[in-house]
C-alpha cells in the first residue's frame, strides 16, 4: 500500500477542548475545562450493548509499568526525523479525522458511488464511535495516569493526551478502523492492518502512552469493531437488484439504472426505507408539470450560472460529493480546536454519515418507487448543461444529500449552520442551473433530507453527550 507523505514535525501542543451543546449559541468559546469527556463511556452506542460490555481488565501494575517506561525510553532514543513525521501524521486530529481521510481516498480510488459510499463510510465511524466509549469506560473506570506521569524523566514528543492512559485512543481507532476497511478492501486487509499497528505504534515512539495501552486497545478496537461489521453485513447492500425497469407514460426510461437496490437497505434510524416517503409527483401532463417544465426552458443560462452548476456535479457531485461534505466536516472539527476531544468528534463523524447514508436510502426509495421521468425525456427539445445521472428524477439527490449534510454540520456546529445551508441550497439549485431537475425534484428532496436528519438529532439529543 503506498504511503502518504507525514509531516515535517510533531504538532504544537494543543488543549483539552470540549464542544458545546449541540444548541449552544454560536457566540460560545470553546475553554479548556480540564479531563476530555470523562462521561463519554456512558454515552448511548449505536451497536454495542454499552461501553462497560467491553470493560477491559486491569492494567498492569506499578512494577510493570516501570519496565514499559523502560521499553518506551529505548524508543525515544531513536526519534529521528522518519520517526517525528509518522507521529504527527497520525497525532492531526482526532483519530477519526485521519482514518476517514484514508476511507474517502480508498473509496474515490476505487470508483464507490455515493449510496455505497456513505454506506461504508457509516460504518467505519460508527465502528470508531462505539469504541471510544468503550475506550473512555475503561478509562475511567481504571485511571491510569501517563507514562511521563510515573517517570518525568521520560520525554514525549508531542503534549500528553488529556485522559487516563489505559486503553490508547489512537490504538483503539486504529484497531476498529482496520478491521472495518480490510473488511471493506479484503484484497488490502494485510495493508490495513499494517497501517493500524503503524497508527498505534506512532503513540509508543511519541512516548505517550504504554505498550499495554497500545495491546489493548488495538485488540478493544477490532472487538468493537467485529459486532459493527457484523450489524452491517445484514443491511442487505450486498444484495443484487432483481427488477426490471417499468414502462409506461411518465416514466424515467433507460437501461442499467443507478443503484436500485439502494431503495430496500436497512438504514441506521430509519425504521423502513419508506418511513418518510413523499407523496407522487406531478403527472406528466399536469399544469404543475408543464409549469416545472417552462421553468427549466425559460431559465437564462449563463457562462457563470454554466460553470456554477458544472462545480456541483463535476468537483462536488458523484465520488466527489462525499469527499466534500466529509472534508467540511474535518475541517470543522480543525477550525473549532476538537483535536484532543476524540470520542466527540467520533460522535459528530457517525451521527453525520449515518443521517447520509439514511437519506441516500430514503432518497432512492422515492425514486424507485415512483420512476419518474427525467425532464430532457419529457421534452426532448430540452437542452442540459450537461447529461442527466442514470436515475429517476425524484427526488434530487443533490437535494437529498446536500440538504442532509448541512442539516447535521449546522446542528453539530452552530456557529457554522448559515454557511453550511448556502452550501445545500446552491447544491440543490444547480440542478435548476444545468436543467436536469423540475423544482418539486429539488424541493421534495430538501424536505425528505430534513425530515431524516431530524430523526439522527433527536437521536443525538438523547444520547447522553
Amino acid at each position: 500500500m503506498r504511503r502518504r507523505p507525514l509531516l515535517l514535525a510533531a504538532l504544537p501542543a494543543t488543549a483539552a477542548l470540549t464542544l458545546p451543546a449541540a444548541d449552544a449559541p454560536a457566540s460560545e468559546v470553546i475553554a479548556p475545562r480540564g479531563p476530555v469527556e470523562p462521561g463519554a463511556g456512558t454515552w448511548r452506542s449505536w451497536v454495542i450493548a454499552s461501553g462497560s460490555a467491553f470493560r477491559l481488565p486491569p492494567p498492569p501494575n506499578a512494577d510493570a509499568s516501570g519496565d514499559e517506561i523502560a521499553q518506551l525510553k529505548a524508543l525515544a532514543g531513536r526519534r529521528d526525523a522518519a520517526a517525528l513525521e509518522r507521529i504527527g501524521y497520525w497525532d492531526t486530529g482526532a483519530p477519526s479525522y485521519r482514518w476517514n481521510q484514508i476511507l474517502t481516498e480508498a473509496l474515490v480510488r476505487n470508483g464507490t458511488p455515493a449510496n455505497l459510499a456513505y454506506r461504508h463510510l457509516s460504518v467505519l465511524h460508527i465502528a470508531i464511535h462505539d469504541a471510544m466509549i468503550a475506550a473512555w469506560d475503561s478509562k475511567h473506570a481504571h485511571g491510569r495516569p501517563q507514562p511521563s506521569a510515573l517517570d518525568p524523566d521520560l520525554q514525549t514528543a508531542i503534549p500528553n493526551p488529556p485522559s487516563p492512559s489505559y486503553p490508547a485512543e489512537h490504538a483503539v481507532a486504529a484497531g476498529a478502523a482496520g478491521a472495518v476497511l480490510g473488511t471493506l478492501f479484503p484484497q488490502r486487509s494485510d495493508a490495513f492492518r499494517a497501517l493500524a499497528e503503524e497508527a498505534a505504534a506512532s503513540r509508543l515512539l511519541a512516548g505517550v502512552a504504554y505498550p499495554s495501552d497500545v495491546a489493548a486497545g488495538l485488540a478493544l478496537g477490532r472487538q468493537v469493531a467485529a459486532k459493527v461489521i457484523e450489524h452491517a453485513a445484514a443491511d442487505r447492500s450486498a444484495e443484487p437488484w432483481t427488477g426490471t425497469v417499468p414502462a409506461g407514460p411518465g416514466l424515467w426510461r433507460g437501461t442499467n439504472p443507478a443503484m436500485p437496490q439502494a431503495a430496500t437497505w436497512r438504514g441506521w434510524v430509519l425504521e423502513r426505507p419508506d418511513e418518510f416517503r413523499p407523496p407522487p409527483p406531478s403527472a406528466p401532463d399536469s399544469a404543475e408539470r408543464r409549469a416545472e417544465l417552462a421553468e427549466l426552458r425559460d431559465y437564462r443560462r449563463t457562462p457563470k450560472s454554466n460553470a456554477d452548476a458544472g462545480f456541483w456535479e463535476y468537483a462536488v457531485g458523484g465520488l466527489r460529493q462525499y469527499q466534500f461534505w466529509g472534508g467540511q466536516l474535518a475541517r470543522l472539527t480543525l477550525e473549532h480546536r476538537l483535536d484532543a476531544n476524540a470520542p466527540r468528534i467520533a460522535r459528530a463523524f457517525a451521527l453525520t454519515y449515518a443521517a447520509l447514508h439514511d437519506t441516500g436510502v430514503a432518497c432512492w426509495d422515492a425514486k424507485y418507487a415512483y420512476w419518474t421521468i427525467r425532464p430532457f425525456q419529457l421534452d426532448p427539445e430540452l437542452r442540459t448543461v450537461f447529461p442527466s445521472p442514470n436515475h429517476p428524477s425524484y427526488p434530487a439527490a443533490h437535494a437529498c444529500y446536500s440538504v442532509a449534510a448541512a442539516t447535521m454540520l449546522g446542528h453539530l456546529f452552530p456557529r457554522d449552520a448559515e454557511a453550511m445551508a448556502a452550501l445545500a441550497t446552491d447544491a440543490a439549485e444547480s440542478r435548476i442551473w444545468a436543467g436536469i431537475h423540475y423544482r418539486s425534484d429539488i424541493v421534495v428532496g430538501a424536505e425528505l433530507a430534513r425530515a431524516v436528519a431530524g430523526k439522527v438529532i433527536d437521536r443525538a439529543r438523547a444520547d447522553g453527550a
